[in-house]
C-alpha cells in the first residue's frame, strides 16, 4: 500500500500579499469579488465534475481554508490547485499535500 500514488490531495490557503483578506470583509475590493466568484464557480464544477471531494473553510478567519479533491498523480494535482482562481490570481497562497480520506459519511 505505500507504494500506491496518491490520489486524494488536499491544498489549503495561507495568505498571500495581503493577510487581512482572511479577516477583512471591507478589505475586499470589487476585482478581488470577481475572482472570489470565480473561485466559487470553479469549485462548484470541480464538484459536479466529480473532481472536489469537499471544500470549505473555517469560520473564525484563524483555521485554514481546503479543498480535498482526486487527481491521477502531482502533476495533475498542482496544476488544479494552481488554476484556482485564488491561487492564480494571486489572492492566496496554497499548500498541496497527499491525502487519503479514512473515513467518510455517506
Amino acid at each position: 500500500m505505500a507504494d500506491e500514488p496518491a490520489r486524494q490531495w488536499l491544498y489549503h490557503f495561507r495568505p498571500g500579499e495581503r493577510p487581512e483578506l482572511a479577516r477583512d470583509a471591507n478589505a475586499w475590493t470589487e476585482d478581488d469579488d470577481r475572482i472570489a466568484a470565480a473561485h466559487v464557480a470553479y469549485l462548484r464544477q470541480a464538484t459536479a465534475d466529480g473532481i472536489v471531494i469537499l471544500a470549505g473553510r473555517c469560520q473564525d478567519g484563524i483555521g485554514p481554508a481546503v479543498v480535498i479533491f482526486e487527481a491521477p498523480d502531482v502533476t495533475a494535482a498542482r496544476a488544479f490547485m494552481e488554476a484556482d482562481p485564488f491561487v492564480r490570481h494571486g489572492l492566496f497562497g496554497a499548500d498541496l499535500h497527499p491525502f487519503r480520506a479514512a473515513f467518510m459519511r455517506e
